[in-house]
């Protein structure tokens, strides 16, 4: 009997050890039982604007997968940079994301030593979100239409050209520091305080030329006010199936896009970035989100966040090289 009671103790004991077992792994998961509150997104703009569209979309349907809120916050100001500082500072935990912009890839290079974090150093990349390709207009009384003969006068007359921007090193200033780059021509950057004052002075015919987002410009293309010859994207973009690329109007190589992305403070648990990306990912996926980014002529991305990560990091190079050829002062 004693011989039997101690079979059936350690027989006991092996059955709890094996229905234990589950449980402790699921505990040494990071993953398991995330999130079980709400998780933080810093959006690193004002309020309104189309970053903030599209990261509260994200959120909201990102929120309903996960059931578990998002709570959206905006904290604006140099550039999207005292945002995403604070998130840098915040727990590696899982429960602060940040978004980020193609902006954030040159700020690498022109904020320099003024940052007080390192992007691809104190981030972990979560998910590349959408692209959207700018736009290449001109002025009606411009007699060019097409990136050829655009290039074919700038060669013919350089300094001549001139083009407006929302500033110096902003990214519509680089996109046509590339496209003189890339195409060998020479022209006068006119920078304003915004991109929309830039644009008043191309329709008044003031400037020749800027690149612009095509929600900006597109009721101007429409009514005449400005003339569209390329899109910045590598193919033609599906919002605009009848313009040209730059890369296929002849720059060959030629691609800007501006892009949207989620980053987590580093350090992460890999499990958890694992399964927001997942997560997001199937976001992407669904119609509404995919119509919504499509009016707004971007493209869903997703992906890992590997394949981020070394889209960040190819980005910071590219703007770094250009930064330093053009001269543009750097902080």
């Amino acid at each position: 009997m004693d011989m039997q009671r101690r079979r059936f103790g350690q027989a006991a004991m092996a059955l709890a050890s094996m229905a234990a077992a589950p449980r402790l792994l699921a505990a040494e998961d990071p993953a398991t039982g995330f999130p079980d509150r709400p998780i933080r997104l810093m959006i690193p703009f004002e309020p309104g604007g189309g970053t903030d569209i599209v990261g509260r979309a994200i959120a909201q349907k990102t929120a309903e997968a996960l059931e578990h809120p998002i709570v959206v916050e905006n904290r604006s100001g140099a550039n999207g940079t005292i945002g995403a500082a604070a998130v840098a500072r915040a727990a590696p935990d899982g429960y602060n994301w940040c978004m980020f912009t193609a902006s954030h890839s040159v700020n690498v290079t022109l904020q320099g030593k003024k940052q007080s974090y390192d992007l691809l150093r104190d981030f972990d990349p979560l998910i590349q979100l959408a692209v959207q390709p700018y736009i290449l207009v001109v002025r009606p009384g411009l007699p060019v239409h097409t990136v050829g003969e655009l290039i074919a006068m700038a060669k013919a007359k350089p300094d001549a050209l001139t083009f407006g921007s929302s500033g110096v090193g902003g990214l519509l200033h680089l996109s046509a520091e590339l496209l003189s780059a890339m195409a060998g021509i020479k022209m006068i950057h006119v920078p304003y305080k915004g991109g929309a004052q830039a644009m008043m002075d191309v329709m008044a015919g003031n400037v020749d030329m800027m690149f612009t987002s095509l929600n900006q410009s597109k009721s101007y293309i429409a009514s005449g006010q400005l003339r569209l010859l390329a899109v910045t994207s590598p193919a033609r973009s599906p919002a605009l199936p009848n313009t040209p690329s730059l890369d296929e109007a002849g720059v060959r190589g030629y691609e800007v896009q501006s892009w949207y992305g989620f980053a987590v403070p580093a350090g992460t648990p890999a499990p958890i970035v694992a399964k927001a990306n997942h997560v997001v990912n199937r976001v992407l996926e669904l119609p509404d989100i995919q119509r919504s980014m499509a009016a707004d002529g971007s493209t869903p991305v997703g992906g890992t966040p590997a394949a981020f990560g070394r889209f960040l990091s190819n980005e910071v190079v590219k703007w770094r090289d250009l930064i330093d050829k053009v001269g543009i002062p750097v902080g």
